[in-house]
């Protein structure tokens, strides 16, 4: 939803961290940026004078002007101020000292109100509550038989006495009901039945009127909410605002929810509400599924929207999706020096798709704002078919991936409904990823990654490790620098003392199943500085 928002504040830090010092012309034009990208984003145009003026005064501070990177300083000031307007803190639910703890949804008809009850008695449910659904929507035509398909498939009991009105072939059958009644007979079920959470989810309509503000302020005198959640349709723009003030006057709310927050619209209504209405954003729905459910966190949506990466829900997701169990006892094979097999990299494909979208995934990395167009043509389906490539391999060679020669690679091809070049390249990423698991068990580290032992990337790793000899000259070759000619002799005068050599085709100084010498009393060869923390006596 942000993607335009974040691709215009980009640019536009962008530009401001080509100049070393920033006059007030600089900081004004940056302004000016930042102002059109909001009012793009359908912001509320209070929201945007408060924003930029703040932005602006800070900006032309002495915390600008002294510090030592001012681009970067904006930058900071900017995030600040994007948290402020998004809220500030992340506010968690408010549980009844004596349960139950009862919330009410509240909103206009197709906001989402009836989905959002099935997702945050799933979230509740995986944290350890027991929430009871009470379907006091009676008019919105199978309203009730719609929670009822919610609640089961999130596992969550639903109170539904009245069927309401129904949707038929001969037309609307049934009556609203007393959905006042319903509400109260739901908590007074949920106590007896121990319940320790109450979602009731109440009517909407098409636009505020007297008669939805009047009923549902009878049913939160009736059941005396402890949480009161706006549930809010992102994609509606201001007028989302509006509808928030005028709820705020009528029933009052302790907290918004920004349903659909997954749509391709501009965002301006996440980076209003809580401003204008002075109740902060609590949840965020991002997709069709029961799981596309998350808590808001201001400061993480403002580094999304300033294309800083997300890593500390990405990393929440993880834990969630992976079994600890199970990435226990794969530590303990690779430990003991078993092999990476195409049965483990299964599950850890299965485990990705478990975390949810892999576009919402890489979406969550820094910098990834950059390789949106990629990220976009990415196809969802891959997982799937690597999944079925490995299925349609059997249990031997998954355990041993060599023997899959040409007639296997054809038949698990035609099993998996693929090619045999997506087989070779299934292999291909399967061996980097199997050559990644060795080194970590065997402690070298990752490859690639920069200050670990054993692995280099690149010209400054490689002026860790020992030098490669000079193009063009031998091993005898002396060097024209007096120090390391020196060095040179006394390492020949070393070999010449009767050290063992490498015998030729071995790249460890071993040959075909020798045995390795016994080393030397005392240190072999100096090391270089600094490596001394690698060694464990």
């Amino acid at each position: 939803m942000f993607a335009t928002l974040s691709d215009r504040l980009t640019s536009t830090f962008r530009n401001l961290r080509t100049r070393g010092r920033l006059s007030e012309a600089d900081i004004d034009a940056t302004i000016r940026e930042i102002r059109r990208a909001l009012l793009d984003a359908d912001v509320a145009v209070p929201v945007v004078r408060a924003f930029t003026g703040t932005v602006r005064e800070r900006a032309l501070s002495a915390e600008v002007s002294g510090a030592l990177n001012p681009a970067q300083q904006v930058v900071k000031i900017v995030q600040e101020e994007l948290v402020a307007i998004l809220g500030g803190e992340q506010r968690p639910l408010r549980f009844a000292k004596r349960p139950p703890t009862v919330i009410l949804l509240a909103g206009l008809q197709g906001a989402g109100k009836t989905t959002l009850a099935g997702k945050l008695g799933l979230h509740l449910r995986e944290r350890g509550h027991t929430p009871l659904l009470v379907a006091a929507d009676l008019q919105r035509p199978n309203a009730v038989t719609q929670l009822q398909v919610v609640g089961e498939r999130a596992g969550v009991p639903v109170f539904a006495p009245h069927p309401g009105v129904q949707e038929t072939a001969a037309g609307l059958v049934g009556t609203p009901g007393d959905p006042v009644g319903v509400a109260r007979e739901g908590l007074a079920w949920a106590q007896e039945r121990q319940h320790d959470v109450v979602i009731v989810d109440t009517a909407g309509r098409l636009g505020v009127d007297a008669e939805m503000m009047q009923q549902a302020a009878d049913i939160r005198d009736a059941v005396d909410p402890d949480e009161i959640l706006f549930v809010v349709d992102a994609m509606i723009g201001q007028d989302a605002v509006t509808t928030a003030q005028a709820f705020a006057e009528g029933v009052g709310f302790t907290g918004v929810v920004l349903a659909k927050l997954d749509g391709d619209t501009r965002g301006g209504a996440a980076l209003s509400i809580a401003s204008v209405t002075g109740s902060p954003v609590m949840f965020a729905s991002t997709g069709e599924k029961l799981t596309d459910f998350e808590v808001f966190h201001p400061d993480r949506m403002a580094s999304r929207i300033l294309d800083m990466g997300d890593v500390l829900s990405l990393i929440e997701q993880a834990e969630r999706a992976f079994d600890a169990e199970q990435a226990a006892k794969m530590a303990e094979k690779l430990v003991g020096g078993e092999d990476f097999t195409l049965d483990d990299f299964l599950v850890q494909v299965q485990g990705l798709r478990q975390m949810g979208s892999m576009k919402k995934m890489l979406g969550m990395l820094p910098g990834m704002a950059q390789m949106r167009d990629a990220i976009d043509s990415f196809d969802e389906r891959e997982v799937d078919r690597i999944e079925a490539m490995v299925r349609s391999m059997t249990p031997a060679e998954r355990a041993n991936p060599k023997i899959i020669n040409g007639s296997r690679r054809s038949r698990i091809a035609r099993g998996s409904g693929t090619t045999v070049t997506d087989i070779n390249q299934l292999l291909e990423r399967f061996g980097q990823a199997q050559t990644m698991m060795r080194q970590v068990a065997r402690g070298g580290g990752v490859p690639g990654m920069p200050g670990m032992p054993g692995f280099g990337m690149g010209k400054k790793s490689r002026g860790r490790s020992a030098p490669a000899p000079a193009k063009g000259k031998g091993r005898g070759a002396k060097s024209g620098n007096p120090a390391k000619r020196a060095q040179q002799e006394r390492e020949a005068a070393e070999r010449a003392s009767g050290q063992p050599s490498a015998p030729a085709g071995s790249a460890f100084g071993l040959g075909g199943g020798a045995t390795p010498p016994a080393a030397p009393p005392g240190p072999a060869a100096e090391l270089p500085p600094g490596m001394e923390r690698f060694l464990r006596r």
